[in-house]
């Protein structure tokens, strides 16, 4: 039995490993520690039993180191993150906040309780980062593995990359037991309706524009959520300490194909089950029309990389590592959860006004 530290587990990634870590490890103690901005949603958390959430900001080390003596902890599991490239282009100071000075509040706090207090007890501080942090790939270029150099070409990454870099220091400085793991595109459950496929399918079902940036061919590898928790869960108890692992899901999708699969998935979820157009009567899908009606192409954005490919060679060969869903089978699975839970997501759309 161990107890987990889970930042920014009320957020779409760390709430799904939340609901992960406690399906497939009953008997641990999990602690999220959330400062419930506007992606952090206690909704998310429901149903689970014994986990204690905890308002908070990562940059109070205060909290933290109090969090981690006085729950036993053992464990930490960093997701908390800005990490929409769109708001870090207008707006970089939270990122640079949050995914840079939250990281190093973190360290810091890891580091008096586990190594300065000198219990000698066995610990693991987890580092979730991105793989936006290796820039951009050309069409022929290969893949990105963990020796690939860092060129982050937007704030967001940017940060994501400054912390990187404290993890590495501070297992070779001070021999604080880290892993870090850079995932590619994630997709499912929970995800805040800001990101292209819950935002593209919402929209589809309410009659709205599917604005596509550029010519549509940026290509990005798509990863289903709960891929990525399982390869998290492999890391924490296989992986070794100090080593950086890559997480894809093996889907490398232009973003017109990710979008014209989710318009050909909400068409045959209207065909299949009449009644949505009773629920949702401005979709083209409930008045005999075809979603691809609401493709419409938008000047791209500042920084826009081109493609971003995963090199999964390391966690597959040393971890077993394999992801369980392709991508038509991880989209629907998707649709099917945000078409049954409109129950979670209106509220939000009502206050982000989305």
């Amino acid at each position: 039995m161990t107890t987990i530290l889970v930042t920014g587990g009320a957020g779409f990634i760390g709430a799904n490993f939340v609901h992960h870590w406690r399906k497939v490890n009953p008997d641990d103690g999990i602690v999220v520690l959330d400062a419930l901005t506007y992606a952090g949603n206690r909704a998310n958390l429901d149903g689970l039993d014994q986990v204690d959430l905890v308002e908070g900001d990562i940059c109070n080390t205060n909290l933290v180191g109090r969090l981690l003596r006085e729950r036993g902890v053992d464990t930490l599991v960093h997701f908390a993150a800005e990490s929409h490239v769109d708001r870090s282009i207008t707006g970089p100071d939270a990122f640079v906040t949050t995914n840079v000075v939250g990281t190093h509040s973190l360290l810091k706090a890891a580091k008096t309780a586990w190594l300065d207090s000198g219990t000698g007890r066995p610990h693991r501080f987890h580092h979730v980062s991105t793989d936006e942090v290796y820039g951009s790939l050309d069409p022929d270029d290969a893949a990105f593995s963990e020796t690939t150099a860092y060129a982050p070409n937007s704030p967001y990454s940017a940060s994501k990359a400054g912390s990187d870099h404290l993890v590495r220091a501070y297992h070779h400085t001070y021999g604080l037991e880290t892993t870090t793991s850079n995932c590619s595109n994630n997709y499912g459950p929970f995800q805040f309706p800001e990101k292209l496929i819950p935002l593209f399918t919402l929209n589809a079902l309410s009659g709205r524009n599917l604005p596509i940036y550029g010519d549509g061919m940026n290509v990005r590898d798509w990863l289903h959520v709960e891929d990525h928790c399982y390869a998290i869960e492999l890391i924490l108890k296989k992986g070794r300490v100090g080593e950086v692992y890559n997480v894809g899901g093996g889907q490398e999708l232009p973003n017109v194909a990710v979008i014209e699969e989710i318009c050909r998935g909400v068409d045959a979820a209207f065909a299949a089950d009449p009644d949505l157009a009773k629920r949702f009567p401005n979709a083209p899908a409930a008045n005999g029309g075809s979603s691809l009606e609401l493709k419409t192409y938008i000047t791209d954005r500042k920084g826009h990389d081109r493609r971003y490919a995963i090199d999964e060679t390391k966690i597959r060969g040393g971890l077993g590592y394999e992801p369980k869903r392709d991508f038509p089978l991880g989209f629907a699975e998707t649709l099917a959860w945000y078409l049954a839970r409109e129950d979670w997501w209106q509220p939000l759309l009502r206050r982000a006004a989305l």
